[in-house]
């Protein structure tokens, strides 16, 4: 849980610097490319490939390609067919697909998970909702395809992890998940970007530098690294606990509008349904000890 706690503050200030620095004035496929291609770039000095087998190399890299790459292409779709708090609010879906996909990929069902996620996702509901113009469901579609993309990445890469033996240094084959992006993420450039976007000021560099080295980087490693080391419940839920932290790091720092007795509110229901998950597991622990 801790490593989880950890990337969500580290991606709470990510949103805030796309939104501010790059979102509209540099090519999304571009900022993609980088942001992959940077966090390849720290993974690739301690890949050793004799530590997976062929397919297994596969199963990392496919992962990769579809939590990374194709969850960024609709995300940044999404954009130019809704407004920014509608895209926003689409995403609270996330810890209900992981709940259920998580269920499948294990061969059970947990009803009390998809209890919880539902919890999640009205905790983020109340934080994000504005009313919704007409003639949206295109993107609503969209979003979902992103949102199915990073929770069917985050369970998939705990059902590999399952597989592999606990001593694998981690670190030294996550190496071939990126390169899976990077497989999407340099073909969607070329077809779809556009060469006169790019970063016009050293600023924006360096925001892609930190985004890709560092959110990126680092904190999907960790993230998916966390999502082994808790159960389905509270993996979904932390999916949402990013939305009231993105907004308490821009309300702070860039001083944006905020209701902050909805972001409490909702924030107080994220964490109570981390707590009901949390209770549920130690019930449960007793019962079978």
């Amino acid at each position: 849980m801790g490593l989880l706690v950890v990337v969500t503050v580290l991606w709470a200030f990510s949103f805030s610097l796309i939104g501010v620095y790059l979102a509209g004035q540099v090519d999304s496929y571009f900022a993609v490319l980088m942001r992959i291609g940077l966090a390849a770039l720290v993974f690739l000095p301690f890949l050793r490939p004799s530590l997976l087998r062929g397919r297994q190399r596969l199963a990392l890299m496919g992962l990769g390609a579809v939590q990374l790459g194709v969850m960024y292409i609709f995300f940044y779709q999404s954009f130019l067919l809704l407004s920014v708090p509608e895209v926003l609010l689409f995403t609270i879906f996330t810890p209900i697909y992981i709940a259920l996909l998580d269920d499948a990929l294990f061969g059970r069902f947990t009803p009390f998970y998809l209890l919880t996620a539902s919890l999640a996702v009205l905790g983020a509901a109340v934080i994000r909702y504005q009313g919704l113009d007409s003639g949206f469901w295109a993107g609503f579609l969209v979003v979902q395809g992103a949102n199915l993309c990073f929770a069917l990445g985050q369970v998939g890469y705990r059902r590999l992890s399952a597989d592999l033996p606990e001593t694998l240094p981690r670190h030294s084959v996550f190496g071939w998940f990126y390169l899976g992006a990077l497989a999407v993420a340099v073909p969607a450039f070329a077809l779809l970007g556009n060469a006169a976007g790019l970063p016009s000021s050293g600023i924006q560099w360096g925001v892609l530098l930190w985004l890709g080295l560092v959110a990126s980087g680092l904190g999907y490693f960790l993230w998916n690294l966390g999502a082994t080391r808790v159960d389905a419940g509270a993996l979904a839920i932390m999916n949402n606990a990013l939305i009231p932290a993105g907004l308490l790091v821009n309300l702070v720092i860039w001083n944006r509008d905020a209701d902050l007795l909805r972001l409490g509110l909702g924030g107080a229901i994220i964490v109570g349904s981390l707590a009901l998950n949390e209770w549920w597991l130690k019930r449960r622990r007793l019962e079978t000890a």
